[in-house]
């Protein structure tokens, strides 16, 4: 797991002195700065009152004036087996007069994390940092992306559902891409609870009716499959004990119908039974919850003779 390895493999201010060594930003600029913030955020003591008055260790980074405010993000996102979600956000910077959002040596970046702010499981960075745009003398406008990779391991099957959003400025005053940097000259503000959003597990289904044709009366037999991504596996898994409705729709109508609610199997197989009455379009419903969205199977067409 990309952004956990991360986070385990360093601490304290070594972690930022390795990882904001020139050789370490190299080869992949978005990995290298998911590492490199992920360190700063170990150092800072991301979330677990780093800054509380004369709880600050020697050679800590120190407070950097800085906090963030009218953070927008989507209601939810959903995440494959392997797929890459870029996030889009914005929020507004505001810092004080000491503080130069210009500098090129300054930098900001949103981020989620699971759990609470004082003590979350996991992290999900961005590729690169926000870009933004002064509004004020002491604000600033700001957008930028928080990326999701579950084929890399960003996610467990547990991370599934609310996430909260948060954001960091970091003001390194000439200690970037130095082999032997002074942690104590590097500013950081970091705030959480900010926003929430979800994280969700793309979910598929399907839906087979048959026989067709079938006669006035016969049986009709349906049958489908619910499933949700498995970040652990990079594969969809079946997704079990979950109620989803079999619904119906006429020839020549656009409105479904429910028929009957019937649950998922311990293989997240379904199957149910109607009479055949006129002609139309079988589909299997999940109404979706906060780990799975909702998903509709694409009708099967059942000609009635």
């Amino acid at each position: 797991m990309r952004t956990r390895a991360t986070l385990a493999a360093v601490s304290g201010a070594l972690a930022v002195a390795a990882l904001v060594a020139p050789a370490a930003r190299a080869a992949d600029s978005g990995s290298s700065h998911r590492a490199a913030l992920g360190a700063v955020l170990q150092a800072s003591g991301h979330g677990r009152t780093a800054f509380t008055a004369g709880t600050r260790a020697a050679g800590a980074p120190y407070e950097l004036n800085v906090t963030f405010s009218n953070f927008k993000i989507g209601k939810a996102y959903k995440v494959g087996p392997t797929s890459h979600v870029s996030i889009p956000v914005s929020y507004t910077l505001t810092h004080g007069a000491d503080v130069d959002v210009t500098a090129p040596d300054f930098e900001t970046d949103p981020y989620l994390y699971k759990g609470s702010f004082d003590d979350w499981s996991n992290l999900v960075l961005g590729d690169a940092a926000a870009t933004c745009s002064a509004t004020s003398s002491t604000v600033a406008a700001c957008k930028g992306r928080i990326d999701i990779y579950a084929a890399y391991g960003d996610l467990e099957n547990a991370d599934a559902g609310s996430w909260t959003a948060a954001a960091e400025a970091i003001d390194w005053n000439g200690q970037l891409d130095v082999t032997d940097p002074d942690i104590s000259k590097i500013g950081i503000a970091d705030q959480g609870g900010l926003a929430k959003t979800l994280v969700q597990r793309t979910s598929t289904l399907t839906v087979n009716a048959s026989p067709e044709p079938v006669k006035k009366g016969g049986t009709i037999t349906v049958t489908g499959k619910l499933s949700r991504a498995n970040w652990e596996t990079n594969k969809y898994g079946n997704y079990t004990g979950q109620s989803v409705k079999l619904q119906f729709r006429k020839k020549g109508s656009s409105t479904y119908t429910t028929v009957r609610i019937i649950r998922t199997s311990s293989t997240g197989n379904l199957k149910t039974t109607v009479k055949a009455s006129v002609d139309g379009y079988y589909r299997y419903a999940f109404a979706g919850n906060t780990t799975t969205p909702a998903v509709n199977a694409a009708g099967d067409f059942v000609d009635v003779r």
